[in-house]
């Protein structure tokens, strides 16, 4: 079938692109990226931040609740010159009463841009398949680029004195989540070495690791997947992530008793990783759980550069896949439909 051009933005490219996982981009992709964040964060510092989305709007799906996706994809909109528009469960009738494919239908012809937080991987497919416009993952269960964006900007931020990023071991300390996969597949795309440190139950997948050897084999990355807490010596930079999910409540007393204390981000921990290690968690924090209250907002810990720098992300991220698309109308052509509207109007 067919997609049908948007009559408003006329979106419909071959060039067309999504942002479903950072694995799909290449690591000079990712550094152009890197390098906007970069130029638009320091706008920011200046309060002048180009209105480079200006009459643009946001589309944003949330079929799950989010403070730092939310607030960081509207603000960003708006600091931008654009618009954005949060469609909850109770807003619009995806996958309901209407179809992914028709909803992704008619945000396209209205908006310039989609931004999902769905509760499956299959419905984030399903609304690129039928987009015209680009459809940015704001998680999905199985990735969070977003997230992974602000991460390795974070890092870059912060590494030691006389680094690249390329040189930088990461520990992930707990369970295979969405956002460890994402972390094990960014850092490995980006030459960066990983490491999954937790009990063997909650592990990596093999079929996430096959990805990874993929990576590994361009990149000349490498990762490790262990319960030995020791190999935080080795690591740059100590990434904490909740023990369980609102959708694993029947399993918590089981998660927490294998992951506590053993796997517990504490000051003693932080003490035992590499010289200068950073603390990082991509929030909301469960204290006493996967990482103490005194280390959060201890000296080490960048978790709120991280969340501030989703902020920085999203801005880079409307800007990057709708700035080829803008057309800016020159001053005879807006001259010329003011004055044919006002000529009506004056008819009324």
């Amino acid at each position: 079938m067919k997609k049908p051009s948007s009559t408003a933005t006329n979106l419909n490219k071959e060039s067309l692109r999504h942002m479903v996982t950072m694995n799909d981009f290449t690591r000079a992709e990712m550094d152009d990226m890197l390098e906007l964040m970069s130029l638009l964060k320091e706008a920011r510092r200046d309060n002048a931040v180009p209105h480079l989305f200006k009459d643009k709007s946001l589309a944003m799906i949330f079929e799950a609740g989010s403070t730092r996706t939310r607030v960081s994809f509207e603000t960003a909109a708006t600091l931008l010159g654009g618009h954005a528009l949060f469609l909850s469960p109770r807003d619009i009738h995806l996958g309901t009463k209407e179809s992914i494919d028709d909803t992704a239908r008619v945000l396209s012809r209205m908006c310039d841009i989609i931004m999902a937080r769905t509760n499956s991987g299959a419905t984030t497919k399903a609304l690129t398949k039928m987009s015209t416009v680009p459809v940015i993952n704001g998680l999905d269960c199985v990735y969070h680029p977003t997230q992974m964006l602000a991460d390795i900007f974070t890092m870059k931020e912060h590494m030691p004195a006389g680094k690249k990023l390329s040189d930088l071991t990461v520990a992930f300390m707990g369970d295979a989540t969405d956002v460890c996969r994402s972390l094990l597949l960014t850092c490995t795309k980006y030459g960066m070495d990983f490491k999954q440190i937790g009990p063997k139950k909650y592990q990596m997948q093999e079929e996430w690791l096959k990805v990874a050897d993929k990576n590994c084999a361009e990149t000349g990355a490498t990762y490790e997947i262990t319960d030995d807490v020791s190999k935080v010596s080795e690591c740059n930079a100590i990434y904490g992530d909740s023990f369980y999910w609102t959708t694993q409540l029947d399993e918590k007393e089981e998660r927490l008793a294998a992951f506590m204390p053993d796997y517990v981000i504490t000051k003693e921990l932080m003490e035992k990783a590499a010289p200068g290690a950073i603390l990082m968690h991509c929030l909301p924090a469960n204290d006493k759980e996967e990482v103490t209250r005194e280390v959060l907002e201890g000296s080490r810990s960048v978790a709120f550069d991280q969340a501030e720098n989703r902020l920085t992300a999203q801005m880079a991220i409307l800007v990057y896949f709708t700035h080829k698309y803008t057309k800016e109308p020159s001053q005879e052509t807006l001259k010329k439909h003011e004055t044919r509207i006002k000529d009506f109007l004056k008819k009324l």
